[in-house]
């Protein structure tokens, strides 16, 4: 089945908000591009990137090209809409973490975060330099989509939680919100996973319908205020090693834009990456310090909890790979990968060593 025509010819119905979406805005050589975003208004790292990126369009064209962000719920509500409403044509872009839609087809998630899988430099080393844009586009061509990274949370922490983590089976029965192939794994260990737009974690956490969470790490947990409801914290997770955020593009939308225009959103995107990554790691020390003073207990798993994450990753990885894209996108990560860490293992990571030993 074509699944661009399919998408198409069902359209959003259920989950597109009462508010009428104009079409395209074009007068006088203006345009205007409606961005919907799976993030609620304000939140901490994830619509910041909605909204440099943006301004950073703005700014570029010099008001002929004009990028309107509306946070989730004020066009579309929910995560599936965000996808639906621009692979239909009713907005022209999404800013969203893609692995959110890995029921769509599973490869959206190495445009995230697989678990075990690769840091942001890894992420960008083969996304810029090798074939992962290329990849990015072959996988959009099924959705009629042109996409770009647009933000990277840096290393994601394994999550909130009411209790302490002792072994594998304390994830059987928990009610855990993970979305992605990493949310696939919990679930291969006895976890009940959930989905949640981020705007919805806090408060099921509060009342009891989740038992933990990942979330990011520790500047956009605490900004989430997870510390008021649970002190257990876990630092380092397998899920998200790296996460990256898109655009996404209606693709006759964006072929119909001028070439300086499809310019400025290209570069936009990659500025904005760079910039998110690091609001992300120029924030995150001083936050795990307060949260730290404020009683957050900061704990890492058992190596036996982390032996059964691998085994449950691979599994869910392989249980993809009948797909031909899937196949060809894991293995080239996985080649580039290896390339990386080659090299980052002999400097990068001796060099961090001996600096810890010398200088303390």
């Amino acid at each position: 089945m074509d699944r661009r025509k399919f998408i198409k010819s069902v359209g959003v119905a259920g989950t597109v908000g009462t508010a009428a979406m104009a079409a395209p805005a074009i007068a006088k050589g203006r345009e205007k591009l409606t961005m919907v975003t799976a993030w609620g208004r304000g939140l901490a790292g994830v619509f910041d990137a909605a909204v440099h990126f943006a301004d950073s369009v703005n700014a570029m064209s010099d008001g002929t090209l004009e990028i309107d962000v509306k946070a989730n719920g004020e066009l579309v509500s929910g995560l599936s809409a965000v996808f639906d409403s621009v692979t239909s044509g009713q907005a022209d872009m999404y800013h969203a973490a893609d692995y959110y839609y890995v029921g769509q087809h599973p490869a959206f998630a190495y445009f995230t975060a697989v678990p075990f899988g690769m840091t942001p430099n890894e992420l960008h080393n083969w996304y810029y330099h090798q074939d992962g844009h290329k990849f990015h586009l072959e996988l959009g061509e099924e959705f009629g989509l042109h996409s770009f990274l647009c933000g990277n949370t840096g290393p994601q922490a394994g999550g909130w939680f009411r209790k302490e983590i002792k072994s594998a089976a304390d994830f059987n029965g928990l009610k855990f919100r993970m979305p992605g192939l990493g949310g696939k794994a919990l679930g291969k260990l006895g976890a009940s996973v959930q989905t949640l737009p981020g705007s919805e974690v806090y408060q099921a956490l509060a009342s009891g319908a989740i038992d933990g969470t990942e979330w990011i790490g520790p500047w956009a947990d605490e900004k989430a205020g997870f510390q008021e409801i649970t002190k257990f914290y876990y630092t380092s997770g397998f899920h998200e090693p790296g996460a990256g955020l898109a655009v996404g593009i209606n693709k006759d939308r964006f072929n119909g834009l001028s070439k300086a225009h499809q310019k400025m959103i290209e570069v936009a995107a990659g500025e904005a990456n760079l910039w998110n990554l690091h609001q992300y790691l120029a924030n995150n020390s001083e936050a795990l310090t307060r949260l730290q003073a404020a009683g957050v207990k900061t704990l890492e798993f058992p190596d036996d909890v982390w032996d059964a994450f691998g085994k449950a990753s691979l599994e869910v990885l392989d249980s993809n790979m009948e797909d031909p894209l899937f196949k060809k996108i894991r293995e080239s990560v996985e080649k580039s990968m290896k390339a990386s860490a080659a090299w980052d293992r002999l400097s990068s990571g001796v060099y961090g060593a001996q600096r810890s030993r010398v200088l303390g």
